[in-house]
């Protein structure tokens, strides 16, 4: 029996993100006009050195159905060149932005304007906080290769003092860092995440502050609003490189 039933056209883009936005990424996906197939990597993948991070993502992006998307959405910046040197057989959107933090502040600029005057500041989100042990469970994790555990664990075993030494005794440097600023993006139980970020800054006697956080800029990128200013695409053939300026990212055709 033949059916009466039109097909439902539409954009379709697959998304690929870290866990810590996984909660804006899902809300934007929810919001936006195309379809949006998300794929969540686990929180710290930075942690395992570029080449290896660069190695996990470029093999999720080869995976990716090439018929069935018409480009994949990178939910990552530059994270410390992570993402140097990935290539895609389709249209590879990607912010220009450092680090998550652009994503979560809402862009690039308003990152630059507050760190140039707090540059002693440890940032908190929703997804930061509910994920953050998450680098403990990857077995390629540079923190897990040298047998370290994360601060929160030291604080609970031997105390805040001796957590505190413990950490600068194996490098982990917590001396550069007088603030906590959690970034809200009105995602998420605000309040009871906030409340655990100001028990860390008393904690470690810190100041605490609140950003104004927003997911403009990943609901632009799932709705094809690629701004030069605020996104690179890089065509099939092209592959990701640092552009040491504003524009943070070029592709390694860009003269």
């Amino acid at each position: 029996m033949m059916s009466h039933f039109k097909t439902y056209e539409q954009t379709r883009y697959k998304l690929l993100t870290c866990a810590v936005l996984y909660r804006e990424c899902y809300f934007c996906a929810s919001k936006s006009d195309n379809f949006i197939d998300v794929s969540i990597i686990e929180q710290g993948l930075h942690d395992v050195g570029t080449e290896k991070m660069a190695a996990r993502l470029q093999q999720e992006i080869d995976k990716f159905d090439t018929e069935k998307y018409e480009a994949i959405l990178l939910g990552y910046g530059l994270c410390n060149n992570g993402i140097v040197g990935l290539t895609s057989k389709l249209p590879l959107v990607i912010p220009r932005a450092h680090d998550c933090i652009t994503l979560l502040l809402g862009s690039k600029e308003k990152y630059l304007n507050y760190f140039q005057v707090n540059s002693g500041t440890f940032y908190q989100s929703a997804g930061w906080i509910e994920q953050a042990k998450d680098n403990l469970s990857n077995p390629e994790s540079t923190t897990t290769l040298m047998g370290l555990k994360q601060y929160e664990e030291y604080v609970e075993e031997y105390g805040v003092e001796n957590a505190k030494y413990i950490i600068e005794s194996l490098g982990g440097g917590l001396n550069h860092y007088d603030k906590i600023a959690y970034i809200d993006t009105k995602i998420g139980n605000q309040p009871k995440l906030k409340e655990h970020a100001k028990q860390n800054a008393l904690t470690n006697n810190w100041k605490y502050e609140e950003l104004e956080g927003n997911a403009n800029l990943l609901l632009k990128m799932m709705n094809g609003e690629w701004d030069e200013d605020e996104f690179l695409v890089i065509k099939p053939g092209q592959t990701i490189k640092p552009s040491y300026c504003p524009k943070i990212i070029k592709t390694n055709k860009t003269e």
